[in-house]
């Protein structure tokens, strides 16, 4: 895997805020020796004074924020404990950057728009979330917005990895321990491999180092293609037996959003059109049955 930054001139850290996350992991393995990985138990990323104080102990030269408050429907009734997470925390990183100045990256989310339609939602489409997590989201992205500085944020969909607690490892793990499952199929995205993800923030962010004014913005970075919950299960399932995986289940049922109700809706249309990070930094992922191959290929060093 490749380390862009290891011929960075300054021997500052890369800090790397969520670094126990999907992306974060990502970030601070690709990375390598130019990364510093900040765990929650590290920094309480809803303390602010942790936050200002551990960014003037180690003078980074670049802030990741894979950090976020994910739990999408307790932040229903928490949706303070989100905004401080996923808005406040970005807000003060992002000041804190842009008065050095810093670069600074930060994730967001497709369920800062409205999930209606079929077409791919764009950069400049207007936000209407759904959810106190999607609201506490897009609120973030305003607060880095507004900061200013050198900012880049990413809008990604449907992350996932071999290790962590996601769609894909549920699938794994109720394959082998249920005959039949049901999955949504009126949801519709473009699942994203963690590790592919960091791969490209990284070799953006090195591109934008490189140009003569740097590209602030909203980019949406995702695989190619669509599917839906249902479908990418099915694909899931189709793998772990291609890689010898003996499982249990032996039917995948189809259901709709309202089959399984949930505290916070869901998006519908989680599509994202990809042309703009394409122009600026010709970053084109492959399609998302090839994130997934590589995911099942590594699950297989994962110790059960």
């Amino acid at each position: 895997m490749p380390q862009p930054f290891l011929s960075h001139p300054s021997q500052k850290p890369f800090v790397v805020f969520g670094a126990s996350g999907q992306i974060g992991r990502a970030l601070v393995q690709q990375l390598g020796s130019r990364a510093l990985g900040v765990s929650r138990e590290q920094v309480d990323l809803a303390n602010p004074a942790q936050i200002l104080s551990f960014l003037e102990s180690v003078q980074p030269c670049v802030v990741l924020n894979a950090a976020a408050y994910t739990q999408v429907d307790r932040a229903e009734q928490e949706e303070s404990i989100a905004d401080a997470i996923n808005c406040e925390a970005p807000r003060l990183m992002a000041r804190w950057c842009a008065e050095r100045p810093v670069p600074f990256v930060h994730y967001s989310t497709d369920y800062v728009y409205s999930g209606e339609g079929t077409v791919p939602w764009r950069e400049d489409a207007p936000a209407s979330p759904l959810s106190a997590y999607g609201r506490s989201k897009w609120r973030g992205d305003c607060a880095v917005r507004e900061a200013g500085g050198d900012w880049i944020i990413f809008r990604t969909s449907w992350v996932y990895d071999a290790w962590g607690k996601n769609f894909f490892n549920t699938v794994c793990r109720l394959a082998k321990e249920r005959d039949n499952l049901r999955m949504v199929s009126d949801q519709r995205g473009a699942p994203s491999y963690a590790p592919d993800l960091a791969e490209a923030t990284l070799t953006s962010l090195e591109k934008a180092l490189a140009m003569p004014d740097f590209p602030r913005g909203i980019y949406h970075l995702c695989h190619a293609g669509e599917t839906s919950w249902y479908e990418f299960a099915l694909a899931i399932v189709e793998g772990l037996r291609t890689h010898g995986d003996a499982l249990k289940v032996q039917k995948i049922d189809a259901i709709r959003s309202q089959d399984y109700p949930t505290p916070a809706q869901r998006p519908f249309n989680s599509r994202l059109a990809l042309d703009k990070i394409q122009h600026t930094f010709g970053i084109e992922l492959p399609h998302w049955r090839t994130g997934l191959e590589r995911c099942l290929q590594e699950k297989q060093s994962v110790p059960v």
